[in-house]
């Protein structure tokens, strides 16, 4: 089986969320696979996908904290401000998280780690609701 669909998350204030529930809610072809692949394409600049810790919401803000830190706002040597001083900086935790992941599925969920969840970093002030494009292959 081939499946391609574009999920639509909520929109999210900045930080580090937990969306494991909302991408599968809206792939329940997943629980019919035996054996397969999920490509999750998040199609936005100034977002990220990763997988980390699922139990300890400290995790999150954890993250947050420190991709502030590592790329902090108002910054005099930053060009690309536009949209405001989370502008460079949305892209710059972006680029360094990355846009895309790829999970494996056995018998019918996503085989994650007992701790493990996917997390959308959210690093824009004011984001809109973000699109994933997401391809399933298995049987």
């Amino acid at each position: 089986m081939w499946l391609q669909r574009t999920i639509t998350l909520q929109p999210k204030r900045r930080g580090f969320h937990l969306i494991t529930d909302e991408v599968l809610a809206q792939l329940p072809e997943i629980e019919s696979l035996r054996i397969g692949l999920v490509h999750i394409l998040l199609q936005h600049t100034s977002a990220s996908l990763s997988i980390n810790e699922n139990a300890d919401s400290s995790v999150r803000r954890d993250m947050e904290t420190h991709f502030n830190v590592l790329a902090p706002e108002d910054v005099d040597y930053y060009e690309h401000t536009y949209e405001g001083p989370d502008d460079i900086t949305a892209h710059i935790k972006s680029g360094l998280l990355g846009a895309e992941l790829t999970v494996p599925v056995s018998d019918g969920a996503l085989a994650l780690g007992t701790w493990q969840g996917l997390y959308l970093g959210e690093h824009r002030n004011h984001a809109s609701a973000r699109s994933l494009l997401v391809t399933v292959h298995g049987e």
